[in-house]
C-alpha cells in the first residue's frame, strides 16, 4: 500500500512539473557599456596609466528560455547570443558572448512578476574596430555576474526589462607591455536588457 501511494505521489509531481514547464524564444535590446579601459605606459623603472570608462552604446541579443513554475515561483534558465559594442576615446570595443543566466522569479500581482540570479557569460569574440591596435584573450572565457528585473506576461507574449551587472573585472590586455605601451579592457558588461519573449 505505500509503495503504491509513494507511486501515486511520483506520478502526480510529475504531472505537475509537466503542467507548469513551458519553453520559448526570446530576443530585444541590450543598452551599456563594457568596464573600464586603463591605457598604461613605462616611464623610466615606473608604469603610469590613465583610465576611461566607456560610453554606452545599443547592441542585441536572441536566444531560448525554459520556465519551471510551481505555486506562484518559478526558475527561468535561459541561453543568449548577445553583441554589444562600446566606445571609447580610440576605438570601439566590440563582444560577443552567449549569456546563460539562471534567475528564480515569483509573480507578484496578475501578469507583474519580478526576477534574480547569477548570469553566466561565455565570451565568444572580443576585437577592437576604427584602430590599427590589438586586443588578446580575455582573462576569463567563463565568467559570473547578476541579473535582475521585472516582467509582465501577457498569454504567450512576455515582457521583460532587467540590469546586468558584475561581480568582478575580466580584464583582457592589448598592445605591447613589453614595447612599454599597453592597455587593459574589463570585458564584464553592466547593460540594461528589454526583451520580448515567446511562449511556444
Amino acid at each position: 500500500m505505500k509503495k503504491l501511494m509513494m507511486f501515486a505521489l511520483m506520478i502526480g509531481a510529475l504531472n505537475i512539473s509537466a503542467q507548469d514547464a513551458s519553453f520559448g524564444i526570446k530576443g530585444g535590446l541590450n543598452y551599456g557599456a563594457t568596464g573600464e579601459y586603463e591605457s598604461i605606459s613605462r616611464l623610466t623603472d615606473d608604469f603610469s596609466g590613465s583610465f576611461e570608462d566607456g560610453e554606452n552604446k545599443t547592441g542585441f541579443h536572441a536566444g531560448f528560455f525554459g520556465q519551471f513554475e510551481i505555486l506562484g515561483i518559478f526558475l527561468r534558465p535561459e541561453l543568449v547570443y548577445t553583441e554589444m559594442n562600446t566606445e571609447y576615446s580610440q576605438f570601439d570595443y566590440k563582444l560577443q558572448k552567449i549569456d546563460a543566466p539562471v534567475l528564480l522569479g515569483v509573480n507578484v500581482l496578475g501578469p507583474l512578476n519580478i526576477k534574480a540570479g547569477p548570469a553566466f557569460q561565455y565570451i565568444l569574440k572580443n576585437e577592437l574596430e576604427n584602430t590599427n591596435l590589438s586586443i588578446g584573450d580575455v582573462e576569463n572565457e567563463i565568467s559570473v555576474g547578476y541579473q535582475l528585473g521585472a516582467g509582465l506576461d501577457l498569454g504567450r507574449l512576455g515582457f521583460d526589462v532587467r540590469y546586468e551587472g558584475a561581480f568582478q573585472d575580466n580584464q583582457a590586455l592589448g598592445g605591447n607591455l613589453a614595447a612599454d605601451s599597453g592597455f587593459t579592457i574589463d570585458s564584464r558588461p553592466s547593460q540594461w536588457i528589454l526583451s520580448i519573449a515567446y511562449t511556444l
